[in-house]
């Protein structure tokens, strides 16, 4: 394993933050050259990028940020675009921070060991714009759409079970598209009372709501499968593989697989994260268990989404007769089909 110290001359680290970005140039023994703190603008930007023309022209430097796909996304385009080469920098977990303290300063300290100690052929590259991004923030609209959908659909259940045994039938039944649109159209007999007068005029502002809110879903996951297709073709076809779990695992398996310029033997699994890397969080592995196994029971042969797959009910029936617990079993398959979603995103988006 090589060490990334051993084939650069500088790092920098660089905690970001909203309006202004902590900074620190530092030797590849972790000796602080120079700090900074720069705005987060075209001003702050080019300021940083002359302290690191400043060091010399042959010199090899390389960006740890921590934040590169949020605050710092400005920053790291504009490093990128310099030249200069951008990993991504984990926040500090406790135990990394514990007798240093807490403060922009060392955080952006922490982020030059932390580039240090990488091994300089798995670099964390940030993840990509294009149709990748695109793809992170569909699948950030769709969660805000099915949050605020369960809210409203809990709201109006909670409505309707207050109401007549009419109501209450219609709040513990489906909320079909049809009865939405009869709850938003219908009108109370009169004389009614003030609170039915209110349920109701609150009931017909979420019914409208909810149908509007899977329209919004249907066209989301539309152009999820869209994008899904063009990046990685086939990938939906896998079993259990719809375009929202396929998104996010594209979206997670690591960096730029067009960004790994450096040679790479033959035999290499892949262009920027090993396979076992895939299978930890937030990995491949990861948005697997969350999509496939998020509601699975203690029987793992009644897993949903892979109960009805055949290689999946032999595997079980084999691990079970060899005494495995359904634990043991599902961390298993979570593994396999982490595997399998790995090569066939790393064959898809290498090409």
């Amino acid at each position: 394993m090589t060490m990334l110290a051993e084939v650069i001359d500088a790092v920098i680290g660089i905690d970001t933050h909203r309006d202004s970005h902590e900074v620190e140039i530092a030797d590849v023994a972790g000796r602080p050259i120079t700090t900074m703190r720069i705005s987060n603008d075209s001003a702050g930007f080019t300021r940083l990028l002359a302290a690191i023309t400043d060091l010399g022209p042959e010199i090899r430097a390389v960006a740890s940020v921590e934040g590169s796909r949020s605050y710092g996304a400005g920053l790291a385009r504009a490093l990128s675009a310099a030249g200069v080469q951008v990993i991504e920098c984990e926040q500090p977990r406790r135990a990394q921070r514990r007798g240093k303290g807490k403060s922009d300063a060392i955080d952006a300290h922490l982020a030059v060991l932390a580039a240090l100690r990488l091994d300089a052929d798995q670099l964390t590259a940030p993840r990509a714009d294009g149709d990748r991004e695109a793809l992170r923030i569909l699948l950030v609209a769709r969660q805000e759409i099915t949050v605020m959908r369960t809210a409203q659909t809990n709201r109006l259940r909670a409505l309707l079970l207050a109401g007549d045994n009419t109501d209450r039938q219609a709040a513990r039944g489906s909320l079909t598209q049809r009865s939405l649109a009869a709850l938003a159209e219908r009108e109370l007999p009169a004389p009614a009372a003030r609170e039915q007068l209110v349920r109701q005029a609150e009931i017909r502002r979420l019914a409208p709501a909810l149908t509007q809110a899977e329209r919004e879903l249907k066209e989301n996951r539309a152009q999820l499968l869209a994008i899904v297709d063009d990046i990685a073709p086939g990938l939906t076809s896998r079993y259990g593989v719809g375009p929202v779990s396929a998104a996010q695992a594209i979206v997670s398996f690591s960096t730029r697989a067009d960004a790994a310029t450096r040679p790479r033997s033959p035999h290499s699994a892949a262009p920027t994260r090993s396979r076992q890397a895939a299978a930890k969080p937030p990995g491949t592995a990861s948005t697997v268990a969350a999509t496939a196994h998020s509601t699975a029971p203690s029987t793992p042969s009644r897993s949903p989404g892979y109960g009805n797959c055949p290689r999946t009910r032999a595997y079980i029936d084999r691990r079970t007769a060899e005494g495995k617990t359904p634990r043991e079993i599902r961390r298993c398959l979570k593994r396999y089909i982490a595997r399998e979603l790995y090569r066939t995103l790393n064959t898809a988006m290498t090409a």
